[in-house]
C-alpha cells in the first residue's frame, strides 16, 4: 500500500461538498471524510481501551492496536474499505491534522518535564537512566548489523545504526507514569526511581532523536548532517536565552484563583508554532521545537497548569489519536513473511527486553537496590509509547526503515509495553492491603475519651476545604490540641490526560504534590491547612489519593489502616445549589463512598456540606456551632453521640443530644422490634451504659444539654427533628436500631446515609444545618461484651 501511495498523484480534493442531494459523494470531499476518519477512530480506540482496562493496560496500547487493526494488517485487507475510507488522496490531511495534534501534545510532554527536578535526582537514579540508555543502545546498533545484512540491505548504515539504538534504548514517561499509578507504585521508593531515571531517559532521548535526524537526510554529505545539528543546538541555545525570561514574566503575573490572560495564552501557542516551523526549516522536525518550548515554560505558579488545561483535552483526546492510525496505515503485519522474518521479530523483542531489563538490574544491585525492586525497576523501564512511534515514522519517512522492519519494530513497541504490567504485578506486591493491624482504636467510641482521636479527612476540590476544616476545628476539643491527630488527603483521579502526569511527575515522597514544605506558596488549599495547623496546634498531614475511581477506597482504607485512623470522614457526592438542593456533579465520587463504607476498617462518616461556617475557615475564638445528636440506639448511634461528645469539650460548639422513645401503644405504621433476642438486649444494654456515662459526665455542664422524646410514629418523629432545623451541625448513625428511624427507610434514596441522614438531605426538609453521618466500626470477631467495655 505504502509503494503505491508513493507513485500515485491523486487529485487535491476539495474541502466541503454540495451535500448527496446534489449528486456529491462527502467521502471525496476532505472535511467529510476527515469527520468520519476521526469519529471511526475515536470508536475504535476507546473500545479497545475499555476492553483491556480489565488487563490495566495503559490506553496507549488500545491506541496503537487500534491504528494496526485500522491498517492494511487487519480492516484494510478489503481494498473496497481502505480505498473508501482511508483513500491515497486523503493521508496528507490526515497526516497534517495528526502532526498538529503530535505538535501541541509534545508540548505538553515538555511542561510535565520539569528540568530541575532533574538536577537534584541523585547518583542513583543518573545511574539507572545512563544504563537503561547505554545498555539496550549497544544491542540495539549490535542488531542492527544482522538486519542489515538480511531485511535491510541498501540502506544508510549511520542513520540505521542510530535509528535502532534510539528505538531499543527509549522509555516512555507518560506511559510509564499511568502505569505506576494503576499499580499503586507512584509513592514507592521503586515508583519515584522509575519517574525520575525516565524523565532523564527522556531528556536524553530527544537528544539521541535529533541527532538521528540530522543524519538521516536525502543528502548524504557529512557537512549537512554538521549543519544541521548545529544548527538545532544554536535553536536550543538561542530559545533557551530568549524564551525562560518573556514566560517567565508572563507567569508572575498570573495569579492563583483568577483567569489567565486570554493574549498569554495565544501568545505561547503561537510561540509553539513558530518553534515547530524553525525547526522544521532546520531539518529536524517540528515536534522538537514544540517539546523546547514546552520545557522552557515556568512551571511554579498556576500558568503552566492553566495551558494543560486548555490545550490537553482537545489534542490528546481528539488529534492523537489520528498519529496512531497514521503510523497504523503505515504498518502491514503481513510483510513479516517466513522463519527468518518471524525469528528476526523475537531477536528485536528479545535484545529490546535484554538491554534495558538487563542494564537496569545490574545497575540498581550495584546501588544496594533489593533482587525484587531491581527487576521492577528493569520491567518498568522496559515501556515504550508515542516517543518510540515517533522515532519509527520520522525513520520510516526518511526512507532508514522499511516496511517489514517497520512493522517489526512496532509490534516490538507493542509487546514491551503489554508486559509491562503483568510482570510488575508478577514480582513486585508493594501495594496489596497492609494485613489487619492490632490498634486499638478504630472508633471514637472507647473507654478512654482523653486518648488520641486520629482522623482521615478527604476531600475532591478546594470548595470542600472550608467547611472540612470547621469541622475539624470543632473536633478538636480542648485547648489540648494533641488530642487530634488529622491526616487531609486530597482525592485526584488519575487518568491518561497529561495534567494528571503532571500532577505525578510533581508527587513528593509524602504523596502530596500541592504542599511542598520548602517553599512559600500562594495555593489557597495549601494557605488553609497551614492556618488551621498553626492556629489550632493541631498535627496536620497532607496527602494524595491519586489514581482510578475503581482503585481509590483502596487508597483511603490502606492509608487508614497504616495510620491507625479511627474515623474516615468523606465529603458527600452531591454538591449544594443555590435553591439548597443538592446536585450530583461527580457521580463516581458516589461508588467510593460506597466502597469505603464496606471496606473500611475504622468507623467512617459521611460530611453532608451545608457551608458549616461560612465560606471560610473559622478561627477557634470565634467557634459558635449548634450541634444536635439524634439519638435512636445502636452502634452508629453510640458512635455519633461518642462523636459529638468529643466536639462538645470545644468552648465554641454548644451540643443538644435528643433521645427518641419508642411509646408502646405504637400506631401500625412502625414495625415492632423483637427486643428479646440476646443481641437485641445486649444492644440496648450498650446503649443505657454509653448513655448513663454520658449524662453523668455533662451534669455540670451547661453547654450540653439532654433531652428524652416519647413518640408513636413518624410523623412524630419528623415533627420533633423540625424543631431543631435551625442548628449548625446534625450528628446521626448511618443505621439506627429503632423502629421508629427505620420506618423512615421508605425514605432513602442514597442508601450510604441511611433513613435519618436521607431524610435531613432531602428537599422535604428545610434546613441551613451540615450533616455528619457515622457507621460505627463492627468487627465480627468482638463480643457482645467486648463492646461494652470499649
Amino acid at each position: 500500500m505504502a509503494s503505491s501511495m508513493e507513485h500515485l498523484c491523486p487529485s487535491p480534493m476539495k474541502a466541503t461538498s454540495n451535500g448527496i442531494f446534489q449528486g456529491d459523494n462527502p467521502l471525496d470531499f476532505a472535511l467529510p471524510l476527515a469527520i468520519l476518519q476521526i469519529c471511526l477512530v475515536l470508536v475504535v480506540t476507546r473500545g479497545l481501551a475499555f476492553l483491556l482496562r480489565p488487563l490495566r493496560q495503559p490506553r496507549v496500547i488500545a491506541e496503537i492496536i487500534g491504528g494496526i487493526l485500522l491498517g492494511p494488517s487487519a480492516l484494510g485487507r478489503n481494498k473496497a474499505y481502505l480505498n473508501a475510507v482511508f483513500p491515497p488522496k486523503s493521508i496528507t490531511v490526515l497526516d497534517t491534522l495528526a502532526n498538529i495534534g503530535l505538535l501541541f501534545f509534545l508540548f505538553l510532554v515538555g511542561l510535565e518535564l520539569d528540568l530541575k527536578s532533574l538536577h537534584q535526582s541523585g547518583k542513583k537514579v543518573l545511574g539507572i537512566a545512563v544504563a537503561g540508555i547505554s545498555f539496550p543502545f549497544a544491542l540495539g546498533i549490535g542488531s542492527s548489523f544482522i538486519l542489515r545484512e538480511t531485511i535491510a540491505k541498501g540502506v544508510n548504515a549511520t542513520s540505521f545504526l542510530v535509528f535502532m539504538g534510539v528505538a531499543l534504548s527509549i522509555t516512555a514517561f507518560p506511559v510509564l507514569a499511568r502505569i505506576l499509578a494503576e499499580l499503586k507504585l507512584l509513592t514507592t521508593n521503586v515508583g519515584r526511581m522509575a519517574m525520575s531515571a525516565a524523565a532523564v531517559n527522556d531528556v536524553a532521548a530527544w537528544i539521541l532523536l535529533s541527532l538521528a535526524i540530522a543524519l538521516s537526510g536525502d543528502n548524504l554529505s557529512p557537512t549537512v548532517s554538521l549543519w544541521v545539528f548545529l544548527s538545532g543546538c544554536g535553536f536550543v541555545i538561542g530559545a533557551s536565552l530568549i524564551v525562560p525570561p518573556i514566560f517567565k514574566r508572563m507567569s508572575q503575573r498570573c495569579h492563583e484563583g483568577e483567569p489567565v490572560d486570554e493574549m498569554y495564552i495565544c501568545g505561547t501557542l503561537a510561540a509553539v508554532l513558530a518553534a515547530g516551523f524553525v525547526t522544521d526549516i532546520i531539518g529536524i522536525h517540528a515536534m522538537f521545537g514544540a517539546f523546547v518550548i514546552g520545557v522552557l515554560v515556568p512551571k511554579e505558579g498556576p500558568f503552566a497548569g492553566v495551558l494543560v488545561e486548555k490545550v490537553e483535552d482537545l489534542v490528546s483526546g481528539l488529534f492523537l489519536p489520528l498519529y496512531f492510525v497514521s503510523s497504523g496505515l503505515k504498518t502491514n503485519v503481513a510483510t513479516i513473511q517466513g522463519i527468518q522474518s518471524w525469528g528476526l521479530l523475537v531477536l528485536v523483542i528479545f535484545t529490546a527486553c535484554l538491554g534495558k531489563i538487563l542494564g537496569t538490574f545490574i545497575v540498581s544491585l550495584l546501588w544496594k537496590i533489593p533482587k525484587r525492586e531491581a527487576l521492577a525497576l528493569g520491567f518498568l523501564m522496559n515501556s515504550k509509547g508515542l516517543v518510540e512511534l515517533i522515532v519509527l515514522n520520522i525513520g520510516k519517512d526518511r526512507k532508514v526503515l522499511n516496511d517489514q522492519i517497520f512493522a517489526i519494530m512496532i509490534l516490538m513497541a507493542l509487546f514491551t509495553t503489554f508486559m509491562t504490567t503483568p510482570l510488575v504485578l508478577a514480582v513486585y506486591k508493594p501495594a496489596e492491603k497492609a494485613r489487619k493491624s492490632d490498634y486499638k482504636h478504630r472508633r471514637v467510641e472507647r473507654k478512654n475519651a482523653n486518648t488520641q482521636l486520629r482522623i482521615l479527612a478527604c476531600f475532591h476540590s478546594s470548595r470542600n476545604i472550608p467547611s472540612i476544616i470547621n469541622l475539624l476545628e470543632a473536633s478538636r476539643g480542648t485547648e489540648r490540641g494533641e488530642r487530634l491527630s488529622v491526616y487531609a488527603m486530597h482525592l485526584i483521579e488519575f487518568s491518561e490526560r497529561p495534567s494528571a502526569i503532571l500532577m505525578v511527575h510533581k508527587a513528593r515522597h509524602n504523596g502530596l504534590p500541592f504542599w511542598n514544605k520548602g517553599q512559600r506558596s500562594a495555593n489557597h488549599v495549601v494557605v488553609a491547612f497551614e492556618a488551621f495547623q498553626q492556629l489550632s496546634q493541631v498535627s496536620v498531614q497532607p496527602m494524595t489519593s491519586i489514581s482510578s475511581f475503581t482503585d481509590m477506597h483502596d487508597d483511603i482504607c490502606i492509608t487508614a489502616e497504616r495510620k491507625d485512623i479511627a474515623i474516615i470522614i468523606l465529603p458527600y457526592h452531591k454538591n449544594l445549589r443555590l435553591d439548597g438542593s443538592f446536585e450530583s456533579t461527580r457521580p463516581d465520587f458516589h461508588l467510593v463512598n460506597k466502597r469505603v463504607l464496606e471496606h473500611a476498617s475504622c468507623s467512617v462518616g459521611i460530611f453532608v456540606d451545608r457551608g458549616l461556617g461560612g465560606s471560610a475557615q473559622i478561627s477557634a475564638s470565634n467557634v459558635s456551632f449548634s450541634i444536635t445528636v439524634l439519638f435512636f440506639g445502636g452502634g452508629d448511634d453510640r458512635e455519633a453521640l461518642a462523636y459529638g461528645a468529643r466536639m462538645a469539650e470545644h468552648p465554641g460548639v454548644e451540643l443538644t443530644v435528643i433521645r427518641f422513645l419508642l411509646e408502646l401503644d405504637s400506631s401500625e405504621e412502625i414495625v415492632r422490634i423483637d427486643t428479646e433476642g440476646t443481641l437485641a438486649a445486649a444492644l440496648v444494654s450498650a446503649d443505657e451504659k454509653i448513655l448513663a456515662d454520658f449524662r453523668t459526665s455533662i451534669s455540670e455542664d451547661s453547654s450540653i444539654k439532654y433531652e428524652e422524646k416519647n413518640v408513636r410514629n413518624v410523623s412524630e418523629t419528623i415533627t420533633i427533628i423540625r424543631d431543631y432545623s435551625r442548628c449548625s451541625l446534625f450528628v446521626v448513625g448511618r443505621m439506627p436500631n429503632a423502629a421508629v428511624a427505620l420506618a423512615l427507610s421508605q425514605r432513602i434514596d442514597c442508601p450510604e446515609l441511611g433513613p435519618i441522614g436521607s431524610f435531613l438531605t432531602s428537599p422535604e426538609f428545610s434546613t441551613t444545618a451540615s450533616v455528619l453521618v457515622v457507621q460505627q466500626y463492627y468487627d465480627q470477631s468482638y463480643s457482645i461484651s467486648s463492646q461494652q467495655m470499649v
